[in-house]
């Protein structure tokens, strides 16, 4: 498992949105021992907290503060309204020991002990609330995962851009590439290993690939005109794009390790931003006068119109099984993120955020949380916003075109 510090960064500020109250009630007990400046339960609850479909309790109103299974009060849980207990234990280089409890049933129902580097503790708290997310919803967590984004400063001749990564809750940023001409969309390998962008370090725009791990830049696209909007596809082989080489900005397709493009989207207009899922490609087009959201196969053919409610609606984000779509749509001047769960009866678009101003959604790979980028004041924030609509946060790292990457590989 790769170790990483925690970076000395303000409290994530979170709102509330109603719903709150059918959250699931969990108490993430602080764990005896310690890991440095990171507190492996407060990293926990923020997890659970930040998915919409859990309420962790506050350490002040806790009854008891167990550390191991004999000390637990199932009496005094029941009567505080909890249905789960999570309990631990840090203690050598970085030892971490955790038990999850049903309090109406009184029993064990998770269990397990974790290691790793002793800087690694905010890494086995994404590790261990994905453990408990899975357990108790029977969806794999998106906690131990990491978002790409694009930050900026200055302005004019003093203007700076960089491509950076972080966790998923914005901690342990990381730069991987920086210009003094503009960085954007970025997106991940299904593998998490590499990154497809867009820069204009060249003057026009290029789509990159660059690894994460450091090393070995590649240019897959650096035709006449646009070269916009990468997008992995599901197997990382080839590469979805919007290229304006042959007219009007259109959907192509490019091997990941370039080579020639081969066109998907032939109609009048502009089609830009693919969304790579397991049931086809989204994109935005305006075809039909306005940006509106269309599906076509992986291969391209005939696309049919998803989104129908708004006047605008563009940059898709969709989860890797196709059942959670994201958009920023438009109404009335204001753009703001809107959310589709197709696994719910009667599935509607449910808007989840709250700025005038809010972009470039990106959902994680189990469709329980969108995050997105929202203008404020002459910058641009990243917010997390769960898919349910219960929970808003701010993250502390500020940037744009937000890109969630898929499910990383759990440590033995």
């Amino acid at each position: 498992m790769a170790a990483a510090s925690a970076n000395a960064q303000q409290n994530p500020q979170v709102d509330l949105i109603g719903g709150r109250d059918e959250a699931l009630p969990i108490a993430v007990v602080p764990f005896s021992g310690g890991a440095g400046e990171a507190d492996v339960a407060a990293v926990i609850a923020a997890d659970l907290n930040r998915s919409g479909h859990f309420k962790s309790m506050p350490v002040v109103n806790m009854p008891q503060k167990p550390v191991n299974a004999s000390d637990i009060d199932f009496k005094a849980w029941q009567n505080a309204g909890q249905d789960f207990i999570l309990i631990g234990r840090v203690s050598g280089g970085l030892r971490v020991e955790y038990e999850l409890f049903d309090v109406s049933k009184q029993t064990r129902v998770l269990g397990f002990a974790k290691t790793s580097s002793a800087n690694a503790a905010r890494d086995i708290a994404h590790q261990i609330a994905d453990d408990v997310y899975l357990k108790v919803t029977g969806k794999p967590g998106s906690f131990w995962t990491r978002l790409a984004f694009i930050q900026s400063s200055g302005t004019g001749a003093n203007a700076r851009y960089s491509l950076a990564i972080a966790d998923a809750d914005g901690y342990n940023v990381r730069v991987l590439d920086s210009s003094n001409k503009p960085l954007m969309s970025p997106a991940w390998s299904p593998d998490g290993s590499k990154i497809a962008y867009v820069s204009f370090a060249s003057g026009n725009s290029e789509v990159k690939v660059r690894n994460v791990d450091g090393g070995g830049e590649t240019t897959i696209a650096a035709f006449k005109g646009v070269n916009a909007a990468p997008e992995f596809s599901m197997d990382g082989s080839r590469i979805y794009v919007s290229l304006s080489k042959d007219g009007d900005p259109d959907i192509y397709v490019i091997g990941a390790g370039g080579g020639g493009a081969t066109r998907l989207t032939q109609q009048l207009g502009i089609d830009t931003s693919p969304a790579v899922s397991s049931d086809g490609v989204y994109f935005t087009s305006d075809r039909g006068g306005r940006p509106q959201v269309y599906r076509m196969s992986a291969n391209g053919g005939s696309a049919s119109r998803v989104t129908f409610q708004g006047e605008y609606n563009a940059d898709p984000a969709v989860s890797s099984d196709g059942q959670v779509i994201a958009v920023s749509q438009g109404t009335g001047g204001a753009y703001r993120i809107a959310v589709m769960d197709k696994e719910k009866p009667g599935a509607q678009w449910n808007v989840v955020s709250s700025g005038s101003l809010d972009s470039s959604p990106t959902v994680a790979p189990n469709g329980s949380m969108v995050a997105y980028s929202s203008r404020e004041g002459a910058g641009d924030a990243l917010h997390v916003s769960a898919s349910n609509g219960r929970v808003k946060e701010r993250l502390p790292v500020s940037g744009r075109d937000p890109a969630w990457s898929n499910l990383r590989k759990n440590s033995p």
